[in-house]
């Protein structure tokens, strides 16, 4: 059979980790980029004797993701042991949650703007959203190191609070499941919940998919693949492991319940072991932890939820009379959009302010090599130069040097690097005798203008400049000396 005669099935484990200052069971500190193995203590070394504390905060977080995403949270939760035997967890256990999950339910919308850009171009589908099934909290394990013939173990990552967000099989195809995980890092994020990068392993899935022909009902046999850590890497994963499946079901090959790797760099799943079902982790209730009431904490979060994506696209395009290209390029990256935020804020000219956040400041931090973050440029300064571009003070090509200005000079306003570039108002009755002077110093060039000779009007302009004691802006000279010779 061709691979469009199957149905395709994917769910998706998404795992988080919560930006909190400590760990989930101790106090040692959560983050990236310690020295390994120096944030850690006999409780998350799984050291005997050592007990576990609950981490409030995480357990806050946790909820309030779920509100976001439209769960429900049962007014009573519980922590169970998770048993197996691996070098990166360190108890031999994970503290975990099974049956009684702080957040049940919910969904998560594909955002139009969080698809691949190639298939933005072509056209998106027609809005939706995945069904969850669940949030749980846990520990995150250790992170190991392989070389050719020796591994490295950081414990500095062991206990760090961390979601599973388990979505129920409800996506089809790669790009909704792009989509899925950039729709629902954008929420993270907005919410503060995690900075949710994937390049940094706060944010990591293992991505479950299975096909069966059109006429069967029950789902076909779900493979795994852990760990993989970019959205891009979870397309090419999927492209390849659905064609590899397709293609054994065509030549009679019955899939087997199993976890693959993804191998990037090789562009192919490969076989890590066969796939371990909920008895194998002989799950059991955690005697060191009590459950927990959450209907204060449930309150004590519900005005904490924040303006989601959704609401943010709409209110851009309502509130800035932004086109919906602009608001899902703005709303793509919280950063850019709330700097263009502030930016409009201290401006008239939103759309404008809009171009130059989205289409000149991405430019010049790529020619700086920097980040947004780290731009000197603020947005007051920014919305000081849209302004002065806007009352014709400056042209565009003048603003950019303006901007230079700004940029070596964090702190001044736009009129004044305008100023000290010599970009000023000229005064309306200097300006007009310049013009007056320049027409009568040049009457040939004046009368092939007024016979049809358009480009020549640049040439006059050039003289208004060069005259001018200070540097207007050239479209304003060019149309005053269109109007004065009538042109």
């Amino acid at each position: 059979m061709a691979l469009s005669d199957y149905l395709v099935t994917i769910g998706l484990e998404v795992h988080c980790q919560i930006k909190t200052k400590t760990k989930m069971f101790c106090s040692c500190r959560a983050g990236f980029g310690y020295e390994p193995n120096t944030n850690v203590c006999p409780t998350c070394l799984g050291m005997p004797g050592a007990l576990p504390v609950l981490n409030e905060f995480a357990i806050e977080r946790t909820i309030l993701t779920g509100m976001m995403l439209g769960c429900t949270t049962p007014p009573l939760c519980k922590w169970d042991r998770k048993n197996y035997f691996y070098a990166d967890m360190p108890k031999n256990y994970q503290l975990t949650q099974l049956d009684l999950p702080l957040c049940i339910g919910g969904e998560v919308p594909l955002f139009p703007w969080s698809y691949p850009a190639d298939v933005i171009a072509a056209g998106v589908p027609p809005f939706r959203t995945v069904k969850l099934d669940h949030i749980h909290l846990e520990e995150d394990v250790a992170k190991l190191t392989h070389h050719a013939n020796h591994s490295l173990i950081d414990f500095n990552r062991a206990g760090t609070p961390l979601m599973e967000i388990v979505s129920q099989p409800d996506l089809t195809s790669s790009d909704e499941t792009y989509a899925y995980l950039k729709s629902l890092q954008q929420i993270l994020i907005c919410g503060g919940i995690s900075d949710a990068d994937m390049e940094k392993g706060q944010m990591r899935c293992d991505v479950n998919v299975s096909l069966r022909p059109h006429r069967q009902k029950e789902l076909g046999t779900k493979i795994e693949m852990k760990n993989i850590n970019s959205m891009s890497a979870v397309r090419r994963a999927l492209e390849y492991e659905i064609r590899r499946q397709s293609d054994e079901l065509d030549r009679g090959i019955a899939q087997v319940q199993c976890t693959r790797r993804w191998d990037d760099e090789r562009g192919e799943s490969i076989l890590m072991r066969t796939k371990e079902d909920a008895h194998d982790y002989r799950y059991h209730t955690c005697p060191d932890l009590v459950p927990i009431h959450t209907a204060p904490l449930v309150e004590r979060v519900r005005g904490e939820v924040p303006e989601l994506p959704g609401r943010k696209h709409a209110r851009l395009m309502e509130d800035y009379a932004l086109s919906e290209y602009d608001a899902n390029t703005l709303v793509a990256d919280i950063a850019v959009c709330a700097y263009f935020e502030e930016a409009a804020a201290a401006s008239k000219h939103a759309k404008k302010i809009a171009n130059w956040v989205i289409n000149t400041l991405p430019n010049i931090l790529g020619e700086k090599e920097t980040t947004l973050e780290e731009c000197p440029v603020r947005p007051q300064a920014l919305a000081g130069l849209v302004d002065i571009v806007e009352e014709g003070i400056v042209s565009n090509n003048q603003a950019k040097e303006v901007l230079e200005a700004l940029w070596e000079n964090p702190g001044i306003s736009a009129e004044e690097a305008a100023n000290k570039l010599g970009y000023k108002k000229a005064d309306t009755g200097a300006l007009d005798a310049i013009l007056d002077k320049v027409i009568a110093e040049n009457p040939k060039e004046v009368e092939l203008v007024k016979g049809g000779n358009a480009k020549l009007i640049n040439f006059l302009t050039g003289q208004v400049m060069k005259a001018s004691a200070v540097k207007p802006n050239p479209k304003i000279v060019t149309e005053l000396l269109q109007a004065k010779l009538g042109v």
